[in-house]
């Protein structure tokens, strides 16, 4: 369990107070690369993403690692947590072809939206209600949101490792295990669950290293595509998007289909922007901190204000630059799995990012095979959190089993808190324990309803 000594910077000399977490610099060093190896994809996936809204990918390139590196640094200096950010999958989707595409947004407009909601997060966190709702929300569905990032991360490595596909006929298959990229991931895989179960140190680090350099004996020794790029580098200026964002703002309440019509569609998108946004960012932080073991028994996690502040800011420094919104990455668990307990594993990953700008030619010969069989097992360690629920309460049991079940099924960390949330709340009203639940909670339920209302049936 956490206690003061376990999250505090120290104030003598040891500033990430390593010695008082039972770490080093080597652990933590090493942590911070697998975490940025494992997310390392975002560089290149993002910008193919939000250049479906017409946006530059070179800027968006260098404005991704910008914002990653910012959110990073500040997460590790403001909250001592090993924790990672960078533009949120999903969210830069939503952004892409939901505001872009069907609210009818330009990409200017959208990043003047994502500036405001990342404004927002910042007077909420530093007011101090961002914690508040937090801590309203019950400590057994905080110990489920553990266990559902466990299956979504599993799910998500699995996918892209083409070893389950979608199906119209079962939904979800088995995938085509001839394909050389998949072929590699399972080859990972056995390297990995080896390296794992004879407790290598730096084992998660060395897999994806060691599957890399099978991948390019493949990929080079014998012809087979694994997905490994050439000459792939970040490239381009800022100067397409930076501050673009300013000639945003006269289209938000200004669309073809006139003011009111805007109206609703822009209160509908920093609505899903804001709701998406925070939740993903409590589900990964509260999920990965509890995987830590830094969360207090009554389920609190301090310096939690410190760690959301990171991701308001870096998601209105991302608005500037030109990317969409920055949250906490889920992949912050496999350089947590891998020994990193401080803030020097994030500073080791920032570091990386801003790299990246000059060395991206290097990330593109760890194709995402290598990366994919290190979240499947760190699925494996997150689903753990599930045994301190009370399965035997169905008034628990059922708001968690939602909570662990939509988070892969909807393939969304906050859609699960969502259902976790509402179908709490439900059942304390009709069980007539109304008064057990706090009004925040309540509140949290009434906004997740309102958002789906507006999203599904857009103005």
């Amino acid at each position: 369990m956490a206690d003061s000594t376990t999250t505090a910077i120290h104030p003598k000399g040891d500033f990430f107070n390593l010695k008082g977490n039972n770490t080093d610099v080597r652990t933590e060093v090493l942590a911070g690369l697998t975490t940025f190896f494992t997310m390392a994809y975002i560089i290149f996936v993002n910008p193919s993403i939000l250049g479906d809204a017409k946006m530059d990918k070179g800027a968006v390139m260098l404005a991704t690692c910008i914002a990653s590196a910012v959110g990073t640094l500040l997460s590790g200096l403001l909250s001592n947590y090993p924790l990672a950010q960078a533009p949120g999958m999903g969210l830069n989707a939503f952004f892409a072809y939901t505001i872009c595409g069907t609210y009818g947004f330009s990409w200017r407009a959208g990043l003047a939206a994502v500036f405001i909601s990342g404004a927002i997060f910042i007077l909420i966190t530093a007011s101090g209600i961002r914690e508040k709702i937090v801590d309203a929300i019950p400590l057994s569905i905080k110990r489920a949101i553990s266990g559902g990032i466990g299956l979504f991360i599993a799910i998500v490595a699995l996918k892209g490792a083409g070893i389950v596909a979608s199906s119209k006929s079962t939904i979800i298959t088995l995938g085509n295990f001839a394909n050389p990229s998949t072929a590699l991931a399972i080859i990972g895989i056995f390297i990995t669950v080896l390296l794992v179960v004879y407790g290598v140190k730096g084992g998660l680090f060395i897999s994806i290293i060691a599957t890399s350099i099978v991948g390019a004996v493949m990929q080079f020794g014998f012809g087979a595509d694994v997905g490994i790029s050439r000459g792939l580098s970040v490239t381009g200026s800022l100067a397409p998007t930076f501050g673009q964002f300013l000639n945003g703002f006269p289209e938000l309440l200004h669309t073809n289909e006139g003011i009111g019509v805007a109206f609703f569609s822009l209160i509908s998108v920093l609505i899903s922007l804001t709701m998406v946004d925070m939740f993903d960012t409590v589900g990964t932080l509260y999920g990965t901190a509890g995987k830590a073991g830094f969360l207090t028994p009554e389920g609190k996690l301090p310096n939690a204000t410190r760690a959301m502040m990171a991701d308001a800011i870096a998601t209105v420094t991302g608005s500037i630059f030109g990317t969409s919104t920055v949250t906490t990455y889920v992949e912050s668990s496999a350089g947590i799995s891998e020994g990193g307990k401080t803030g020097l594993t994030s500073v080791t990953t920032a570091i990386c990012f801003l790299l990246a700008i000059f060395l991206s030619p290097f990330l593109g010969f760890i194709p995402g095979s290598a990366t994919y069989p290190v979240l499947l097992i760190v699925g494996v360690m997150m689903i753990g959190g599930v045994r301190e629920v009370n399965w035997d309460d169905m008034e628990i049991a059922i708001p968690c089993f939602l909570t662990i079940a939509m988070m892969p099924f909807a393939y969304s960390i906050s859609e699960g808190i969502a259902f976790g949330c509402i179908s709490y709340c439900f059942i304390k009203l009709v069980r007539g324990k109304a008064k057990q639940v706090s009004p925040i909670m309540y509140t949290i339920a009434i906004l997740f309803i309102i958002r789906y209302v507006l999203e599904y049936n857009h103005f």
